[in-house]
């Protein structure tokens, strides 16, 4: 199963969903303005990848926080802000038969999802 985790207005995931749909892979979508980033979660992500993988630190939520909050970022400290603000999340992540792949790239999901 495939699982695509983001916002709808990210052009990067669109961009993925366009490919998942052009390649007709059956996929769900996380919606994190909708279903949030729960400890579970949060916590899958941040063993598969570093905080300073996992914070998008291009992004205007990244650039709304306070500068001490941007100065203090650690594991403890991106796991608290990506529960209350999943938009400052990398997208997209993928999750495929319990593989994580951060970002889109079409070489790397080609090999896993048309083998």
């Amino acid at each position: 199963m495939i699982t695509i985790y983001g916002i709808p207005n990210c052009d990067k995931v669109k961009k993925a969903k366009t490919w998942l749909d052009k390649h007709s892979a059956r996929y769900q979508f996380h919606n994190y303005k909708v279903m949030g980033c729960d400890q579970n979660l949060a916590d899958n992500l941040l063993q598969c990848f570093s905080y300073n993988e996992i914070i998008n630190k291009r992004g205007t939520t990244w650039r709304k926080l306070s500068e001490n909050s941007r100065n203090s970022l650690d594991e403890i400290t991106a796991r608290k802000l990506i529960k209350e603000q999943p938009s400052l999340i990398t997208r997209p992540i993928f999750e495929i038969d319990g593989e994580w792949i951060l970002g889109f790239n079409e070489k790397l999901l080609a090999g896993k999802i048309l083998e």
